[in-house]
């Protein structure tokens, strides 16, 4: 019998990924996961930004938690459109915050997250 075990999991060649530690991530505020429970994206405070993560990929950082909870909202949305199930879980103080920096703008949470669907939307069309 062999020493060397081989994870069944494991395709021929394919390298196994490497974990994060956790004290790199940063200080989570926000996921997003389907109805099995897996984690489809995530929001993280760290070095003073929101850092929003999307399919086990970083898309992005900002200073502004308005526009990152607005995004993972956007993404939520989506999802559901498509007719699946998720859940979103997101902290006080990311709303606090959102609802902080939006209110500097005379406006609230939910007119922010209105024009920037608009503001998205439209850049979208004029994609080709």
């Amino acid at each position: 019998m062999s020493n060397r075990s081989k994870s069944p999991n494991k395709a021929p060649g394919e390298k196994l990924a490497k974990a994060i530690p956790a004290e790199n991530l940063g200080q989570p505020h926000a996921d997003l996961r389907d109805e099995k429970g897996k984690l489809l994206g995530a929001i993280v405070f760290k070095d003073g930004q929101w850092v929003l993560g999307l399919n086990g990929k970083i898309v992005g950082d900002t200073d502004s938690a308005a526009h990152v909870l607005a995004i993972i909202k956007r993404a939520a949305a989506m999802l559901r459109a498509q007719g699946r199930e998720v859940q979103l879980v997101f902290s006080v103080p990311l709303r606090e915050a959102a609802d902080k920096e939006v209110a500097a703008l005379g406006m609230s949470f939910e007119q922010f997250q209105a024009r920037l669907e608009q503001d998205m939307s439209s850049k979208g069309a004029a994609t080709p």
